[in-house]
């Protein structure tokens, strides 16, 4: 019985029906409350929902019974940067990287949550941490080319551009980065 609810559940989260989802969860954690998987599952789809102070309190709960759970605290991250409160942001990040240090995605966050906090070379330090665990990571090429411009490391985004430009990237931002880059080199010269 509950493994067709867990079932259910699943596939209400793949489908996108929150509030169904959410029921169900909510009425699985009725009958089994110290089930910490049950909590995260509803606050993932809290956070599906959009209602992401739900969402912080369940991680809040997983985390006071589990503190060794990145994946926890890398949802709470991640709820915490769509609010805007990004040294909560980065400070769960960095819980993450006490656990599991190897994975592009936590440097991605952690770098996107320093940006936005206006710290620029942690950013930067993270983007590139990123590449270095993924060099096929478009996305951090492309963040660390637009840091190293806005810090006038001119020689330094346009590798990063052209690194960038070697990837899976449509032909129209192809051409406007290459323009880019041209405009770049003749700050250098």
């Amino acid at each position: 019985m509950v493994d067709n609810k867990i079932q259910q559940a699943n596939e209400y989260y793949q489908n996108g029906d929150w509030e169904k989802g959410i029921k169900l969860v909510t009425e699985m954690i009725y009958e089994a409350p110290e089930d910490m998987a049950l909590r995260h599952s509803l606050a993932r789809f809290f956070m599906e929902d959009g209602q992401f102070d739900l969402a912080i309190d369940q991680l809040e709960m997983v985390l006071d019974a589990q503190p060794e759970n990145y994946d926890a605290y890398y949802d709470l991250g991640r709820v915490h940067f769509e609010l805007g409160n990004y040294d909560c942001a980065i400070e769960n990040f960095e819980n993450v990287l006490e656990f599991k240090n190897e994975n592009e995605w936590i440097y991605y966050w952690l770098a996107q949550a320093y940006e936005a906090n206006n710290e620029v070379d942690k950013a930067l330090s993270n983007y590139l941490k990123a590449i270095m665990y993924n060099e096929g990571f478009h996305q951090a090429y492309k963040k660390a080319a637009v840091l190293f411009l806005a810090r006038g490391d001119y020689e330094d985004a346009a590798e990063c551009f052209e690194d960038y430009m070697s990837m899976d990237v449509p032909e129209e931002e192809k051409d406007k980065i290459q323009a880019l880059i041209e405009r770049i080199k003749l700050k250098v010269m």
